[in-house]
Protein backbone atom coordinates (compact mmCIF):
# COMPACT_ATOMS: atom_id res chain seq x y z
CA UNK A 1 0.00 0.00 0.00
CA UNK A 2 1.31 3.45 -0.90
CA UNK A 3 -0.02 6.71 0.50
CA UNK A 4 -0.73 9.41 -2.03
CA UNK A 5 -0.74 13.17 -1.45
CA UNK A 6 -3.88 14.89 -0.17
CA UNK A 7 -6.85 14.17 -2.35
CA UNK A 8 -6.43 15.67 -5.78
CA UNK A 9 -9.18 17.09 -7.87
CA UNK A 10 -10.74 19.14 -5.08
CA UNK A 11 -11.87 22.31 -6.81
CA UNK A 12 -11.22 25.60 -5.07
CA UNK A 13 -14.38 27.56 -4.69
CA UNK A 14 -14.14 31.31 -5.15
CA UNK A 15 -14.39 31.80 -1.40
CA UNK A 16 -11.97 28.99 -0.49
CA UNK A 17 -14.89 26.59 0.11
CA UNK A 18 -13.77 23.35 -1.43
CA UNK A 19 -16.96 22.11 -3.05
CA UNK A 20 -17.52 21.23 -6.69
CA UNK A 21 -20.36 23.34 -8.07
CA UNK A 22 -21.13 20.70 -10.73
CA UNK A 23 -22.28 18.35 -8.00
CA UNK A 24 -24.71 20.84 -6.48
CA UNK A 25 -28.25 20.81 -7.94
CA UNK A 26 -30.70 23.65 -7.90
CA UNK A 27 -31.04 25.08 -4.41
CA UNK A 28 -33.68 23.42 -2.26
CA UNK A 29 -36.27 25.07 -0.05
CA UNK A 30 -34.93 27.69 2.38
CA UNK A 31 -36.96 29.15 5.23
CA UNK A 32 -39.62 26.42 5.13
CA UNK A 33 -37.08 23.63 4.77
CA UNK A 34 -36.17 20.87 7.19
CA UNK A 35 -32.65 22.19 7.75
CA UNK A 36 -34.02 25.55 8.90
CA UNK A 37 -36.48 23.69 11.11
CA UNK A 38 -33.51 21.86 12.64
CA UNK A 39 -31.77 25.21 13.24
CA UNK A 40 -34.91 26.59 14.91
CA UNK A 41 -35.24 23.56 17.18
CA UNK A 42 -31.60 23.90 18.22
CA UNK A 43 -32.22 27.60 18.76
CA UNK A 44 -34.99 26.81 21.26
CA UNK A 45 -32.74 24.22 22.89
CA UNK A 46 -29.94 26.80 23.28
CA UNK A 47 -32.43 29.37 24.54
CA UNK A 48 -33.53 26.99 27.29
CA UNK A 49 -29.95 26.02 28.18
CA UNK A 50 -28.79 29.65 28.26
CA UNK A 51 -31.76 30.65 30.41
CA UNK A 52 -31.01 27.85 32.86
CA UNK A 53 -27.36 28.88 33.01
CA UNK A 54 -27.84 32.63 33.40
CA UNK A 55 -31.04 32.97 35.42
CA UNK A 56 -28.98 33.26 38.61
CA UNK A 57 -27.34 36.43 37.24
CA UNK A 58 -30.58 38.39 37.62
CA UNK A 59 -31.89 36.57 40.68
CA UNK A 60 -28.59 37.25 42.47
CA UNK A 61 -29.57 40.93 42.72
CA UNK A 62 -32.52 39.90 44.91
CA UNK A 63 -30.87 36.94 46.66
CA UNK A 64 -28.00 38.81 48.33
CA UNK A 65 -28.14 41.24 51.21
CA UNK A 66 -27.35 44.40 49.23
CA UNK A 67 -27.18 46.61 52.30
CA UNK A 68 -23.86 45.02 53.23
CA UNK A 69 -22.37 44.82 49.73
CA UNK A 70 -22.98 47.92 47.62
CA UNK A 71 -20.97 49.24 44.69
CA UNK A 72 -20.23 52.95 44.31
CA UNK A 73 -20.39 54.51 40.85
CA UNK A 74 -19.12 58.09 40.93
CA UNK A 75 -21.59 58.79 43.74
CA UNK A 76 -24.53 58.21 41.42
CA UNK A 77 -28.00 57.98 42.87
CA UNK A 78 -29.84 58.51 39.60
CA UNK A 79 -33.15 56.75 39.14
CA UNK A 80 -35.02 55.74 36.03
CA UNK A 81 -37.04 58.37 34.19
CA UNK A 82 -40.54 58.67 35.57
CA UNK A 83 -39.69 58.97 39.23
CA UNK A 84 -39.91 56.31 41.93
CA UNK A 85 -41.04 52.86 41.01
CA UNK A 86 -44.26 51.45 42.36
CA UNK A 87 -43.04 47.88 42.27
CA UNK A 88 -41.54 46.53 45.47
CA UNK A 89 -37.81 47.10 45.89
CA UNK A 90 -37.31 43.80 47.66
CA UNK A 91 -38.75 40.35 47.83
CA UNK A 92 -41.39 39.34 50.38
CA UNK A 93 -40.14 38.83 53.90
CA UNK A 94 -40.32 35.05 53.62
CA UNK A 95 -37.93 35.02 50.63
CA UNK A 96 -34.42 34.01 51.80
CA UNK A 97 -31.47 36.39 51.38
CA UNK A 98 -27.81 35.42 51.60
CA UNK A 99 -24.77 37.26 52.88
CA UNK A 100 -22.52 36.68 49.85
CA UNK A 101 -19.74 39.14 49.08
CA UNK A 102 -18.96 40.16 45.45
CA UNK A 103 -16.07 37.70 45.49
CA UNK A 104 -18.35 34.83 46.57
CA UNK A 105 -20.90 35.87 43.96
CA UNK A 106 -18.18 35.68 41.30
CA UNK A 107 -17.35 32.12 42.35
CA UNK A 108 -21.03 31.15 42.15
CA UNK A 109 -21.34 32.71 38.69
CA UNK A 110 -18.24 30.87 37.49
CA UNK A 111 -19.06 27.47 39.02
CA UNK A 112 -21.12 26.27 36.05
CA UNK A 113 -18.28 27.12 33.68
CA UNK A 114 -15.92 24.75 35.52
CA UNK A 115 -18.04 21.78 34.54
CA UNK A 116 -18.85 23.12 31.09
CA UNK A 117 -15.17 23.44 30.16
CA UNK A 118 -14.55 19.77 30.86
CA UNK A 119 -17.24 18.34 28.57
CA UNK A 120 -17.35 20.58 25.47
CA UNK A 121 -14.55 18.86 23.58
CA UNK A 122 -15.53 15.37 24.71
CA UNK A 123 -19.19 15.89 23.80
CA UNK A 124 -18.23 17.19 20.35
CA UNK A 125 -16.21 14.04 19.70
CA UNK A 126 -18.93 11.82 21.20
CA UNK A 127 -21.66 13.44 19.10
CA UNK A 128 -19.61 12.75 16.00
CA UNK A 129 -19.59 9.07 16.96
CA UNK A 130 -23.02 8.31 18.43
CA UNK A 131 -25.03 11.28 17.12
CA UNK A 132 -26.08 14.70 18.34
CA UNK A 133 -29.65 13.60 18.99
CA UNK A 134 -28.73 11.35 21.93
CA UNK A 135 -25.95 13.49 23.41
CA UNK A 136 -27.84 16.80 23.45
CA UNK A 137 -31.25 15.33 24.28
CA UNK A 138 -30.08 13.48 27.39
CA UNK A 139 -27.98 16.47 28.50
CA UNK A 140 -30.89 18.91 28.16
CA UNK A 141 -33.14 16.70 30.26
CA UNK A 142 -30.49 16.37 32.99
CA UNK A 143 -29.86 20.14 33.02
CA UNK A 144 -33.58 20.82 33.34
CA UNK A 145 -33.84 18.56 36.39
CA UNK A 146 -30.85 20.24 38.04
CA UNK A 147 -32.24 23.76 37.60
CA UNK A 148 -35.46 22.69 39.32
CA UNK A 149 -33.47 21.64 42.40
CA UNK A 150 -31.22 24.74 42.47
CA UNK A 151 -33.33 26.68 45.03
CA UNK A 152 -33.18 23.70 47.39
CA UNK A 153 -29.42 23.52 46.88
CA UNK A 154 -29.09 27.20 47.83
CA UNK A 155 -31.02 26.60 51.03
CA UNK A 156 -28.77 23.69 51.93
CA UNK A 157 -25.70 25.90 51.74
CA UNK A 158 -23.12 27.59 49.55
CA UNK A 159 -21.15 24.40 48.85
CA UNK A 160 -24.30 22.58 47.80
CA UNK A 161 -25.24 25.36 45.35
CA UNK A 162 -21.77 25.50 43.83
CA UNK A 163 -21.65 21.70 43.44
CA UNK A 164 -25.09 21.67 41.78
CA UNK A 165 -24.04 24.37 39.32
CA UNK A 166 -20.83 22.52 38.51
CA UNK A 167 -22.76 19.34 37.67
CA UNK A 168 -25.19 21.41 35.66
CA UNK A 169 -22.22 22.88 33.81
CA UNK A 170 -21.03 19.38 32.95
CA UNK A 171 -24.27 18.50 31.18
CA UNK A 172 -24.69 21.94 29.62
CA UNK A 173 -21.23 21.65 28.11
CA UNK A 174 -22.55 18.57 26.33
CA UNK A 175 -25.46 20.62 24.96
CA UNK A 176 -23.31 23.38 23.47
CA UNK A 177 -20.45 21.14 22.40
CA UNK A 178 -22.50 18.21 21.13
CA UNK A 179 -24.65 20.13 18.64
CA UNK A 180 -21.73 21.09 16.38
CA UNK A 181 -21.68 17.71 14.64
CA UNK A 182 -25.05 18.42 13.03
CA UNK A 183 -23.73 21.05 10.64
CA UNK A 184 -21.23 18.64 9.09
CA UNK A 185 -24.21 16.83 7.58
CA UNK A 186 -26.98 19.43 7.56
CA UNK A 187 -25.24 22.67 6.55
CA UNK A 188 -24.59 23.49 2.88
CA UNK A 189 -21.37 25.59 2.74
CA UNK A 190 -23.07 28.82 1.67
CA UNK A 191 -25.70 28.54 4.42
CA UNK A 192 -23.60 27.56 7.41
CA UNK A 193 -23.22 31.08 8.80
CA UNK A 194 -26.95 31.75 8.94
CA UNK A 195 -27.85 28.24 10.15
CA UNK A 196 -25.30 28.42 12.98
CA UNK A 197 -26.36 31.92 14.04
CA UNK A 198 -30.03 30.91 14.09
CA UNK A 199 -29.13 27.94 16.27
CA UNK A 200 -26.75 29.79 18.61
CA UNK A 201 -28.73 33.05 19.13
CA UNK A 202 -30.34 32.90 22.24
CA UNK A 203 -38.69 24.50 34.07
CA UNK A 204 -39.75 24.14 30.22
CA UNK A 205 -36.69 22.08 29.40
CA UNK A 206 -38.28 18.84 30.58
CA UNK A 207 -41.35 19.50 28.44
CA UNK A 208 -39.21 20.34 25.43
CA UNK A 209 -37.08 17.17 25.52
CA UNK A 210 -39.66 14.84 23.87
CA UNK A 211 -39.89 17.22 20.91
CA UNK A 212 -36.12 17.05 20.56
CA UNK A 213 -36.03 13.26 20.37
CA UNK A 214 -38.96 13.17 17.92
CA UNK A 215 -37.91 15.96 15.53
CA UNK A 216 -34.09 15.89 15.48
CA UNK A 217 -32.11 13.50 13.25
CA UNK A 218 -28.34 13.34 12.91
CA UNK A 219 -28.29 13.59 9.11
CA UNK A 220 -30.67 14.23 6.17
CA UNK A 221 -30.54 10.61 5.02
CA UNK A 222 -32.20 9.30 8.19
CA UNK A 223 -34.81 12.07 8.40
CA UNK A 224 -38.23 10.56 7.53
CA UNK A 225 -40.09 13.77 6.55
CA UNK A 226 -37.49 15.78 4.64
CA UNK A 227 -38.33 17.02 1.14
CA UNK A 228 -36.56 14.93 -1.52
CA UNK A 229 -35.27 18.01 -3.33
CA UNK A 230 -33.81 19.41 -0.14
CA UNK A 231 -32.21 16.10 0.75
CA UNK A 232 -30.50 15.89 -2.64
CA UNK A 233 -29.38 19.51 -2.37
CA UNK A 234 -27.74 19.04 1.04
CA UNK A 235 -26.11 15.71 0.20
CA UNK A 236 -24.78 16.94 -3.16
CA UNK A 237 -23.42 20.20 -1.75
CA UNK A 238 -21.52 18.22 0.88
CA UNK A 239 -20.54 15.35 -1.42
CA UNK A 240 -16.77 15.87 -1.29
CA UNK A 241 -16.70 16.66 2.42
CA UNK A 242 -18.88 13.67 3.32
CA UNK A 243 -16.66 11.43 1.19
CA UNK A 244 -13.58 12.61 3.03
CA UNK A 245 -15.02 12.57 6.53
CA UNK A 246 -16.56 9.13 6.13
CA UNK A 247 -13.11 7.55 6.04
CA UNK A 248 -12.36 6.83 9.70
CA UNK A 249 -8.87 7.96 10.64
CA UNK A 250 -7.32 8.82 14.00
CA UNK A 251 -7.29 12.42 15.12
CA UNK A 252 -4.04 14.19 14.04
CA UNK A 253 -3.47 15.64 17.50
CA UNK A 254 0.15 16.67 16.90
CA UNK A 255 -0.72 18.52 13.71
CA UNK A 256 -3.63 20.23 15.44
CA UNK A 257 -1.37 21.42 18.25
CA UNK A 258 1.01 22.93 15.69
CA UNK A 259 -1.73 24.67 13.72
CA UNK A 260 -1.42 28.44 14.16
CA UNK A 261 -4.84 29.20 12.60
CA UNK A 262 -6.44 26.80 15.07
CA UNK A 263 -4.67 28.42 18.00
CA UNK A 264 -5.76 31.84 16.78
CA UNK A 265 -9.39 30.67 16.98
CA UNK A 266 -8.85 29.44 20.55
CA UNK A 267 -7.14 32.62 21.73
CA UNK A 268 -9.63 34.98 20.09
CA UNK A 269 -12.56 32.88 21.32
CA UNK A 270 -11.13 33.12 24.84
CA UNK A 271 -11.07 36.92 24.58
CA UNK A 272 -14.59 37.05 23.20
CA UNK A 273 -15.93 34.68 25.86
CA UNK A 274 -14.41 36.96 28.52
CA UNK A 275 -16.46 39.79 27.01
CA UNK A 276 -19.62 37.67 26.83
CA UNK A 277 -19.16 36.41 30.39
CA UNK A 278 -18.95 39.96 31.76
CA UNK A 279 -22.00 41.05 29.75
CA UNK A 280 -24.15 38.09 30.75
CA UNK A 281 -23.03 37.86 34.36
CA UNK A 282 -22.70 41.46 35.46
CA UNK A 283 -25.20 43.46 33.39
CA UNK A 284 -27.90 43.18 36.12
CA UNK A 285 -25.40 44.01 38.87
CA UNK A 286 -23.97 46.95 36.91
CA UNK A 287 -27.43 48.41 36.25
CA UNK A 288 -28.28 47.99 39.92
CA UNK A 289 -25.09 49.86 40.89
CA UNK A 290 -25.79 52.80 38.55
CA UNK A 291 -29.55 53.20 39.03
CA UNK A 292 -31.87 52.66 41.96
CA UNK A 293 -34.16 50.10 40.34
CA UNK A 294 -36.26 47.25 41.64
CA UNK A 295 -35.88 43.65 40.52
CA UNK A 296 -38.67 43.93 37.93
CA UNK A 297 -37.19 46.94 36.12
CA UNK A 298 -33.69 45.52 36.43
CA UNK A 299 -34.85 42.39 34.63
CA UNK A 300 -36.40 44.40 31.82
CA UNK A 301 -33.36 46.63 31.39
CA UNK A 302 -30.97 43.68 31.51
CA UNK A 303 -32.99 41.82 28.87
CA UNK A 304 -33.05 44.70 26.36
CA UNK A 305 -29.41 44.38 25.19
CA UNK A 306 -29.80 40.64 24.66
CA UNK A 307 -33.00 41.03 22.64
CA UNK A 308 -31.07 43.33 20.30
CA UNK A 309 -28.20 40.83 20.27
CA UNK A 310 -30.57 38.04 19.24
CA UNK A 311 -31.76 40.01 16.21
CA UNK A 312 -28.32 41.23 15.14
CA UNK A 313 -26.83 37.75 15.55
CA UNK A 314 -29.30 36.22 13.08
CA UNK A 315 -28.97 39.12 10.63
CA UNK A 316 -25.17 38.79 10.86
CA UNK A 317 -25.37 35.20 9.67
CA UNK A 318 -27.40 36.20 6.63
CA UNK A 319 -24.98 39.04 5.91
CA UNK A 320 -21.99 36.69 6.07
CA UNK A 321 -23.59 34.25 3.62
CA UNK A 322 -24.58 37.16 1.35
CA UNK A 323 -20.96 38.34 1.20
CA UNK A 324 -19.87 34.83 0.25
CA UNK A 325 -22.28 34.82 -2.69
CA UNK A 326 -20.68 38.11 -3.84
CA UNK A 327 -17.25 36.46 -4.15
CA UNK A 328 -15.83 37.93 -0.93
CA UNK A 329 -13.15 35.54 0.29
CA UNK A 330 -14.20 33.30 3.14
CA UNK A 331 -11.29 34.30 5.39
CA UNK A 332 -12.20 37.98 4.88
CA UNK A 333 -15.80 37.35 5.92
CA UNK A 334 -14.70 35.46 9.02
CA UNK A 335 -12.29 38.22 10.08
CA UNK A 336 -14.77 41.05 9.45
CA UNK A 337 -17.41 39.28 11.54
CA UNK A 338 -14.89 38.58 14.30
CA UNK A 339 -13.65 42.19 14.39
CA UNK A 340 -17.17 43.65 14.51
CA UNK A 341 -18.14 41.25 17.29
CA UNK A 342 -15.12 42.09 19.45
CA UNK A 343 -13.57 45.54 19.20
CA UNK A 344 -16.64 47.84 19.22
CA UNK A 345 -18.24 45.88 22.07
CA UNK A 346 -15.20 45.97 24.35
CA UNK A 347 -14.40 49.62 23.46
CA UNK A 348 -17.92 50.73 24.43
CA UNK A 349 -17.66 48.98 27.80
CA UNK A 350 -14.26 50.39 28.65
CA UNK A 351 -15.57 53.91 27.98
CA UNK A 352 -18.55 53.58 30.35
CA UNK A 353 -16.81 54.33 33.69
CA UNK A 354 -15.29 57.53 32.28
CA UNK A 355 -18.67 59.01 31.28
CA UNK A 356 -21.08 60.81 33.62
CA UNK A 357 -23.74 58.35 34.81
CA UNK A 358 -26.72 58.73 32.52
CA UNK A 359 -29.65 56.42 31.94
CA UNK A 360 -29.66 56.98 28.18
CA UNK A 361 -25.88 56.75 27.76
CA UNK A 362 -25.48 53.67 29.92
CA UNK A 363 -28.29 51.71 28.29
CA UNK A 364 -27.19 52.77 24.79
CA UNK A 365 -23.62 51.63 25.36
CA UNK A 366 -24.69 48.36 27.00
CA UNK A 367 -27.19 47.64 24.23
CA UNK A 368 -24.70 48.35 21.43
CA UNK A 369 -21.95 46.37 23.14
CA UNK A 370 -24.14 43.35 23.72
CA UNK A 371 -25.89 43.69 20.36
CA UNK A 372 -22.72 43.61 18.28
CA UNK A 373 -20.98 40.76 20.12
CA UNK A 374 -22.99 37.90 18.45
CA UNK A 375 -21.50 38.81 15.07
CA UNK A 376 -18.62 36.56 16.11
CA UNK A 377 -20.91 33.59 15.57
CA UNK A 378 -20.28 34.03 11.84
CA UNK A 379 -16.55 34.37 12.50
CA UNK A 380 -14.40 32.45 14.95
CA UNK A 381 -17.11 30.11 16.23
CA UNK A 382 -17.72 28.52 12.84
CA UNK A 383 -14.15 28.87 11.57
CA UNK A 384 -13.09 25.39 12.70
CA UNK A 385 -15.58 23.96 10.22
CA UNK A 386 -13.64 25.76 7.46
CA UNK A 387 -10.23 24.53 8.60
CA UNK A 388 -11.12 20.87 9.09
CA UNK A 389 -14.61 19.72 8.03
CA UNK A 390 -13.82 16.10 8.84
CA UNK A 391 -12.90 16.93 12.45
CA UNK A 392 -15.25 19.89 12.92
CA UNK A 393 -17.39 18.40 15.71
CA UNK A 394 -14.30 17.67 17.82
CA UNK A 395 -12.54 20.95 17.01
CA UNK A 396 -15.57 23.17 17.55
CA UNK A 397 -16.15 21.51 20.89
CA UNK A 398 -12.47 21.84 21.80
CA UNK A 399 -12.13 25.50 20.80
CA UNK A 400 -15.31 26.43 22.63
CA UNK A 401 -14.19 24.39 25.63
CA UNK A 402 -10.87 26.21 25.82
CA UNK A 403 -12.61 29.53 25.29
CA UNK A 404 -15.03 28.66 28.07
CA UNK A 405 -12.15 28.86 30.54
CA UNK A 406 -12.76 32.61 30.27
CA UNK A 407 -16.31 32.05 31.53
CA UNK A 408 -14.95 30.62 34.78
CA UNK A 409 -12.09 33.10 35.18
CA UNK A 410 -13.94 36.32 34.26
CA UNK A 411 -16.57 36.23 37.07
CA UNK A 412 -14.00 35.06 39.62
CA UNK A 413 -11.47 37.77 38.76
CA UNK A 414 -14.15 40.45 38.38
CA UNK A 415 -15.67 39.56 41.74
CA UNK A 416 -12.23 39.92 43.32
CA UNK A 417 -11.68 43.34 41.69
CA UNK A 418 -15.10 44.60 42.75
CA UNK A 419 -14.58 43.33 46.28
CA UNK A 420 -11.18 45.04 46.58
CA UNK A 421 -12.21 48.44 45.22
CA UNK A 422 -15.90 49.35 45.32
CA UNK A 423 -15.33 52.79 43.77
CA UNK A 424 -13.05 51.99 40.83
CA UNK A 425 -13.80 48.27 40.57
CA UNK A 426 -15.91 48.58 37.39
CA UNK A 427 -13.19 50.58 35.66
CA UNK A 428 -10.64 47.88 36.44
CA UNK A 429 -13.03 45.13 35.28
CA UNK A 430 -13.64 46.81 31.91
CA UNK A 431 -9.98 47.72 31.34
CA UNK A 432 -8.92 44.11 31.91
CA UNK A 433 -11.70 42.95 29.59
CA UNK A 434 -10.54 45.32 26.84
CA UNK A 435 -6.90 44.23 27.10
CA UNK A 436 -7.74 40.50 26.92
CA UNK A 437 -10.25 40.96 24.12
CA UNK A 438 -8.00 43.14 21.99
CA UNK A 439 -5.00 40.80 22.37
CA UNK A 440 -6.98 37.80 21.14
CA UNK A 441 -8.47 39.77 18.26
CA UNK A 442 -5.07 40.96 17.00
CA UNK A 443 -3.69 37.41 17.14
CA UNK A 444 -6.63 36.12 15.09
CA UNK A 445 -6.45 38.91 12.50
CA UNK A 446 -2.77 38.09 11.92
CA UNK A 447 -2.85 34.28 12.04
CA UNK A 448 -6.45 33.34 11.21
CA UNK A 449 -7.24 31.34 8.06
CA UNK A 450 -10.23 29.70 6.40
CA UNK A 451 -8.84 27.07 4.00
CA UNK A 452 -8.84 23.35 4.71
CA UNK A 453 -5.55 22.56 6.43
CA UNK A 454 -3.20 19.89 5.03
CA UNK A 455 -3.62 17.71 8.09
CA UNK A 456 -7.41 17.78 7.62
CA UNK A 457 -7.46 16.71 3.97
CA UNK A 458 -8.31 13.15 3.05
CA UNK A 459 -5.59 10.79 1.96
CA UNK A 460 -6.15 7.92 -0.42
CA UNK A 461 -4.47 4.56 -0.27
CA UNK A 462 -3.74 2.51 -3.41
CA UNK A 463 -2.17 -0.85 -4.15
CA UNK A 464 1.08 -1.05 -6.10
Amino acid sequence: MAELSPTAGESNYSQDIQVDEKLVPKKGLSLCSTRYGIALIIHVCNFIAAAQSTVINITMVAMVNTTDHQFQFNGSTEQLPGGPNNAPDSLPAEAPTYDWSPQIQGIIFASAAYGMTLTMALSGYLAGRVGTKRVVGVSLFASSLLIIFSPLAAELGLISLIATRMVQGLVQGSIFGGQNALWERWGPPHERSRLCTIALSGGIGCVYCPFWFILIYDDPVSHPWINVTEKEYIISSLAQQIHVSSQKQPLPIKAMLKSLPLWSICVCSFGHQWLVAILITYTPTYISSVFSVNIRDNGLLSALPFIIAWVIGILGGYLADFLLTKNVRLVTVRKIATFLGNFPSSALLVALPYLPPSYITTMTFLTLSCGLSPLCQSGIYINALDLAPRYSSFLMGTTRGLANIAALLAPTVSGFLLNQDSEFGWRNVFLLLFAINLSGLIFYLICGDAVVQDWAKGRKLTRL
